[in-house]
């Protein structure tokens, strides 16, 4: 085996892990890491993502809002910001159970 393949396959065997201050990592069909989410807790010890809250509703609307400014981020299944609406189950500007 060369170098190259020995790297391959530590690199398949490993879970990724997410970049830095972010709680979740998705490898997509093509290998590529994406990291979104924020990492940590809220102040009371919880989770940091509440669907179907106040915050779950803030969230929901503030990223609406970034998906028309962004339609190249909207389009794609894969980006940051639709895996964490998926995460805070966001439908339109409300946060659903």
């Amino acid at each position: 085996m060369t170098p190259s393949q020995i790297t391959h396959l530590i690199e398949e065997n490993t879970m990724a892990t997410p970049n830095k201050g972010k709680a979740k990592v998705k490898v997509t069909a093509s290998g590529k890491r994406v990291s979104y989410g924020q990492a940590g807790k809220a102040k009371n010890g919880s989770a940091r993502v509440q669907p179907s809250s106040k915050k779950g509703d803030a969230y929901c609307a503030r990223s609406a809002g970034q998906k028309k400014r962004s339609p190249k981020a909207a389009k794609d299944p894969n980006s940051p910001l639709n895996l964490s609406r998926k995460r805070w189950k966001c439908s339109g500007t409300k946060s659903k159970r």
